[in-house]
């Protein structure tokens, strides 16, 4: 039965793309069988699973709640279905599907972080009632592959995640220097929950990101005169400031245009084009004169689209390069907790939709291919969990996004956003990235690590 059933849906589903899906959702109305389907199967899996919290969901058949109110979780979720496809989008694509329905307007909700925590926090029993789900999808995804593999709305989606590389929207968000990693807050701003409890100012996120790169060069130990190399150029923040602060002089390596060229500009603005170079480099591909040539390296969240793979390889270069004394490494990535830790990794919305093919490494991973790939060449110094003060750097990026960002803003470098659906999608993207990570932080889902490492022998200072 399931086979007759799934094949026919197959069939049907060879023949439409998102528009005319779409259109046959309006036209069928509440009589969609599929949808029928779709919705009592996951309104059942969630009726026997949600032991945390209260959610209410509503569409054009009625008003479900699941769970029950309670004084100490925050609220109560409210959930409009605004399209059915939205139920189908869930059955075969889970998490991935909630996101999409998200950025395409299929869904209404009151509070998106909140119900991010809120499936978090029951994500193991969901996962163990529903688990059935997991294997219908598998059996089930070749056929939906012209739905939901290269439909209209896979495409769009697609298409946009090469937007990623737009200047103009990281400016929008990013603070002045434009680091596009973890600040550190400290009491001055009011810690991390200090946008929650009044403390929020303007400069905040200027400031605990600029914390940030002094607390990585100076767990570096870089020095005037140092030579640095940077994996992961982002904008130039943290070589323009080892260059005018510390006094160092800076190899760093990009692998995008739009970075390269704006962070020259920037490097060239400040006068430091003499102590800074940009490459347009691979780091697989430093040069034979880079060997034992820096005094420190440093790296901050570029692990993260290493692959597991490769994490000997990095830090076999990272050790070629380095001087056989007295030189030091800290590298900073979003990191899974060890018991999450997997070399292969799923599709979720990040891999799908921001960053394809990463691969998050647990602090452990890192520290292994560090003494393996260096061959006993790096010492542990530290490690540190940054994880705390993620949420609130995502929650400034978020209010940032909302204040700052416009049509007219991005069109300049990507003129399909001209169309007002394209670029509400394209804005809700973002939107969910920011939610999403932050529920994941705040909910120890992931981590995000800082380690540090000295040379065999080397001493942190002058202890004698």
């Amino acid at each position: 039965m399931t086979s007759r059933l799934f094949g026919s849906v197959s069939a049907a589903c060879d023949k439409l793309h998102y528009g005319e899906w779409r259109g046959a959702w309006v036209s069928q109305g509440s009589k969609s069988w599929l949808a029928d389907y779709a919705r009592s199967t996951i309104l059942s899996a969630l009726k026997n699973s949600i032991s945390v919290g209260h959610i209410i969901i509503s569409d054009s058949r009625g008003t479900t709640e699941c769970g029950e109110s309670r004084q100490d979780y925050d609220t109560s979720i409210r959930l409009k279905v605004v399209r059915d496809v939205f139920w189908v989008r869930v059955l075969m694509s889970g998490d991935v599907g909630f996101s999409e329905a998200y950025m395409f307007g299929d869904i209404e909700l009151n509070d998106l972080n909140g119900a991010i925590k809120f499936f978090i926090d029951n994500h193991a029993q969901v996962n163990e009632v529903s688990s059935f789900l997991k294997h219908l999808r598998s059996a089930v995804s070749a056929g939906f592959n012209g739905l939901f593999g290269q439909s209209l709305s896979q495409a769009r989606l697609n298409a946009i995640s090469s937007y990623d590389q737009s200047n103009e929207l990281f400016k929008a968000f990013l603070s002045q220097e434009m680091m596009y990693s973890c600040g550190l807050w400290s009491k001055l701003e009011g810690g991390v929950r200090g946008d929650l409890e009044g403390w929020r100012s303007p400069g905040d996120l200027e400031a605990a990101q600029l914390r940030k790169i002094h607390h990585v060069l100076t767990k570096a130990r870089v020095r005037p005169g140092h030579r640095i190399l940077e994996f992961g150029s982002g904008w130039g923040a943290m070589a323009i400031e080892a260059a005018s602060f510390f006094g160092c002089e800076v190899d760093t390596l990009t692998l995008s245009v739009e970075q390269k060229k704006l962070a020259e500009e920037r490097v060239a603005a400040a006068g430091l084009s003499d102590k800074i170079r940009v490459h347009l480099m691979d780091y697989r591909d430093i040069p034979e004169s880079f060997r034992n040539a820096f005094d420190a390296f440093v790296s901050i969240e570029m692990l993260e689209h290493v692959g597991s793979q490769y994490y000997d390889t990095y830090f076999k270069l990272v050790d070629f390069a380095l001087k056989k004394k007295n030189a030091t490494v800290v590298v900073s990535s979003s990191t899974f907790p060890e018991c999450r830790y997997r070399e292969y990794q799923a599709e979720d919305f990040m891999r799908k939709y921001m960053w394809p093919n990463s691969c998050l490494p647990s602090a452990t991973a890192l520290v292994q291919a560090a003494l393996s790939g260096s061959s006993g060449n790096l010492t542990i110094e530290s490690i540190e969990n940054h994880a705390a003060h993620y949420p609130r750097t995502l929650r400034e990026w978020g209010r940032r996004l909302d204040e700052d960002l416009t049509q007219d803003r991005v069109i300049q470098d990507f003129p399909a956003l001209q169309d007002p659906v394209e670029y509400q999608t394209f804005k809700r993207k973002w939107e969910y990235l920011f939610a999403y990570a932050g529920a994941g932080f705040a909910k120890g889902y992931i981590t995000c690590h800082m380690l540090s490492f000295s040379r065999p022998g080397d001493v942190p200072m002058d202890c004698d």
